[in-house]
């Protein structure tokens, strides 16, 4: 047996040292500028190495390939062979799955679950015990999301027409804090989808209220760091646009009292 592999390396060493005399020796002085242009050139010394007769044989490469190989050799796949990486993500709580810091939906039933993925070049494939659940084209936009209404709880479906880009948009017609406000909502959300329920909750009130009230309410939450629907809401509520800070600050000062020392007792 041993005698067998050392033969079997011998013929591979010198077919290694043919392939280095015939084709790297040729090429060894020509600069290259593209991958393509380096295949077609070892292609051609191919050829002409496959075609060159054989000392002991007095045949080509060529004539034993089409003689003793060609009809043994099964059909080449109607794909070229594409590499694949693997991974097991965990399903995050919107659903969705990470790889290389894009995300890619699956259906909601699936959350914290380990499930398999496959992603090639071109396409990312998820699987849960060897079936496959769902494909997603591949993107390469970092902190992206790839996601499939179908994939939506219902609750989430409302939403499926809006992105980011479009409510800001839609902010800018209220005017500069709205669409401020609107983007620090998206902003402090660990995913923005989850911040647009609050976003259209804002352009809601536009249903009760005048825009320039909506403006308002947006520049007060903002100064106080109220990034969210529910506070907006609550000055518009309670008439607090039309409250100047200033004013506010002097009706909440402490009156002047004997019994109060002031910051100057203090040292």
């Amino acid at each position: 047996m041993r005698r067998n592999d050392d033969a079997d390396k011998a013929k591979v060493e010198a077919a290694v040292l043919i392939a280095e005399r015939w084709i790297l020796a040729v090429l060894r002085n020509r600069v290259f500028y593209s991958l393509g242009e380096l295949r077609e050139a070892v292609k051609a010394l191919v050829e002409r190495l496959n075609a060159r007769p054989m000392r002991r044989l007095r045949k080509s490469r060529r004539e034993l390939f089409e003689t003793l190989e060609r009809s043994a050799l099964k059909p080449l796949p109607s794909q070229p062979y594409e590499l694949a990486v693997w991974t097991q993500p965990k399903v995050n709580i919107d659903y969705h799955v990470a790889f290389e810091e894009h995300f890619y939906s699956v259906p909601y039933q699936l959350l914290g679950e380990q499930l398999d993925l496959r992603a090639t070049e071109s396409t990312v494939e998820i699987f849960k015990g060897g079936g496959r659940i769902t494909s997603h084209v591949r993107s390469r936009v970092k902190h992206g999301y790839t996601t499939k209404v179908e994939h939506m709880p219902r609750g989430h479906r409302d939403y499926a027409e809006w992105t980011p880009t479009r409510l800001v948009q839609w902010a800018k017609t209220v005017g500069p804090s709205t669409a401020d406000l609107v983007e620090q909502i998206l902003r402090h959300k660990r995913h923005p989808e989850h911040g647009f329920k609050g976003c259209l909750g804002i352009m809601r009130l536009q249903q009760k209220y005048p825009l320039p009230r909506i403006e308002r309410a947006c520049t007060r939450a903002l100064k106080h760091h109220a990034y969210a629907y529910r506070h907006v809401a609550a000055i518009l509520k309670n008439n607090l646009d039309a409250v100047n800070d200033l004013d506010g600050d002097r009706q909440a000062a402490l009156p002047l009292h004997g019994n109060l020392r002031g910051r100057g007792y203090y040292h």
